[in-house]
């Protein structure tokens, strides 16, 4: 065992409760393929005519963000993590684990969507990222990973547009 599955094995020894594990498994469909937080950026395309074409890029930025998870997952091909004491709470798409597309394209949300929702938006990584681990589906590293990815192509897409906007 090593210092990451003890952590796992902790944090759901700690915090593991109905209630709980209904609130992260709740996020972790939302977050699966970045399809609530696309299906949130359609909507603005929609019905924001004045941002639409912000909400687009917005859009394009959390497609871009799951996608390079995606790539990443499977060259890194690390395995979930498995112990007796480790509960898995969810089912997921693939047995690879690094880095986290559900932090990665959630990171990207939480600062593509700030301009156009506020930054209230910034809760949603540290939730997600806690949610992956409580779910026993990803070690520490994966959702740091996928929040430092996620950090950069949020950041790239937002300078981009402010630089555009100038």
């Amino acid at each position: 065992m090593n210092r990451e599955t003890d952590f796992l094995i902790g944090l759901q020894r700690a915090t593991a409760r109905p209630t709980t594990l209904a609130w992260a498994r709740g996020l972790s469909h939302a977050g699966e393929h970045a399809a609530a937080w696309l299906a949130v950026a359609a909507t603005g395309v929609a019905v924001d005519h004045g941002r639409r074409r912000e909400w687009a890029r917005a859009g394009a930025a959390v497609f871009v963000a799951h996608a390079l998870s995606v790539v990443v997952k499977r060259v890194a091909r690390r395995v979930r993590p498995v112990h007796d004491d480790l509960a898995t709470h969810v089912s997921t798409p693939s047995r690879w684990s690094f880095p986290s597309s559900h932090a990665t394209s959630t990171t990207t949300t939480a600062i593509v969507f700030a301009p156009l929702l506020g930054r209230w938006t910034a809760l949603l990584s540290p939730m997600m990222a806690w949610s992956r681990m409580l779910l026993g589906v990803h070690y520490p590293s994966d959702v740091l990973a996928g929040t430092a990815l996620g950090a950069a192509v949020g950041i790239i897409s937002e300078r981009r547009r402010t630089e555009a906007a100038r």
